[in-house]
């Protein structure tokens, strides 16, 4: 199932970070893509910079009928995290988290939900309740520069 993502930029400076980027759409190696770009910084208890969208309009959306999603990205070889919301997540730092390498050439990267770990939360990972998938250069100093040109749920 194919998702049309209203991406949207945001980075730790929302909390007092000082790393920096930005997100744009743009043809990256032909195809139309959002590009995250950024340098991300641990200065001021900071270190993200990303790229979420929500899951019908903020509603909850029913994946559970899926086994994962996949994203087709382009990057530059570096390490960055996939994360999904639930509705049952109260606080902004907490997920369900899983990492992957973006490479220097398109490719299709596909995460089952099996391979999602929850993160500074007690509640379980429920498809069937997603809200928001979001992609993070995050953890260290870094240069991000991950394009993203189609993200979906599979079977």
């Amino acid at each position: 199932m194919e998702l049309n993502p209203d991406w949207e930029y945001v980075a730790d400076t929302v909390m007092g970070g000082v790393s920096s980027g930005q997100a744009s759409v743009e043809t990256v190696e032909g195809r139309e893509a959002v590009r995250l770009t950024g340098t991300v910084s641990l200065e001021n208890n900071g270190g993200f910079v990303q790229i979420a969208f929500d899951l019908a309009g903020g509603d909850v959306f029913d994946a559970s009928d899926f086994t994962g999603v996949a994203l087709d990205v382009l990057g530059n070889g570096e390490s960055y995290d996939l994360r999904l919301r639930t509705d049952a997540l109260t606080r902004p730092w907490q997920s369900f988290r899983s990492e992957f390498v973006a490479p220097e050439v398109w490719t299709t990267i596909g995460v089952p939900f099996t391979a999602f770990e929850a993160h500074r939360t007690e509640a379980a990972f429920d498809p069937s309740r997603l809200r928001r998938v979001g992609i993070l250069a995050i953890g260290r100093e870094m240069q991000a520069d991950i394009a993203v040109s189609g993200v979906r749920f599979y079977r």
